[in-house]
């Protein structure tokens, strides 16, 4: 099958999909890094984890996305709270496991709330006061969060100024 045959055949959604990047990108490095003193990438790292070039599949990994990244966080925020121990990092990364798993039990995402839990504690690390610590990963929480919402508008934005075809299923090779 030649280039030509399979961007007719998929209409065009990897063009789509990094206009839809593009966009969400320049949108996260003008607040994050000129209204921030900010490095972007956790915003756009998210964005690009939450996008897809079907507005449905966004929505389903967006929601996945923040209701996992919420657990984390607050496991996360949980376990500075309570103190700094050699196993504050293991813990919270497997309390965050079982939460999502056995309570929160949405799928989608669901490595999500360990890796939020790793970005809230070991990002507290480096401060000496739990105040600063938790300040710290609350803006990193935050930048999580707030590149979900951009990536899921851009998807929005996109998905009605360039509708696309249901998506065929996968072949299998």
């Amino acid at each position: 099958m030649t280039l030509r045959e399979r961007f007719s055949q998929d209409d065009l959604r990897g063009v789509r999909y990094a206009a839809n990047v593009f966009l969400a990108t320049t949108v996260l490095w003008i607040v994050v890094k000129v209204h921030g003193d900010s490095n972007p990438i956790w915003a756009i790292s998210s964005m690009v984890a939450t996008s897809d070039p079907q507005l449905k599949q966004s929505l389903a990994t967006f929601r996945g996305r923040l209701v996992n990244t919420l657990v984390g966080c607050a496991i996360g925020f949980v376990c500075i709270a309570v103190g700094r121990t050699d196993w504050e990092l293991p813990t919270a990364l497997a309390l965050a496991v079982l939460a999502s798993s056995y309570l929160v039990r949405v799928r989608t995402m669901w490595r999500q709330a360990p890796i939020t839990a790793a970005i809230v504690v070991a990002g507290s690390m480096q401060h000496h006061d739990k105040l600063g610590a938790l300040e710290h990963g609350a803006v990193r929480v935050g930048e999580v969060l707030f590149g979900c919402v951009v990536g899921i508008a851009s998807a929005w934005l996109l998905a009605r100024l360039w509708p696309l075809r249901e998506a065929a299923p996968a072949k299998q090779n």
